[in-house]
């Protein structure tokens, strides 16, 4: 199915009914497809707070001025 861009905005809840039973819906804007709201097969998966520590370290000097050969390259 393909809805105009007010159509979108108007029936939106309706529009999710429609995917969520596996529809796909097209949204175009001036006859054009933009894009597409399509079912999500999956839950994304749950982000662990915490899960990546240890993988990086700060270094002792992250917050220092760089050095001036760097420095002159921001300035070219």
């Amino acid at each position: 199915m393909q809805v105009n861009i007010h159509e979108a905005k108007t029936h939106f809840s309706k529009l999710l009914d429609r995917v969520a039973l596996g529809e796909e819906v097209v949204i175009a804007k001036a006859g054009r497809p933009i894009a597409k709201l399509v079912k999500l097969t999956k839950a994304p998966k749950q982000r662990v707070p915490g899960s990546a520590k240890g993988d990086f370290v700060v270094p002792d000097d992250f917050n220092d001025p760089l050095p001036d050969d760097i420095l002159d390259e921001f300035y070219k």
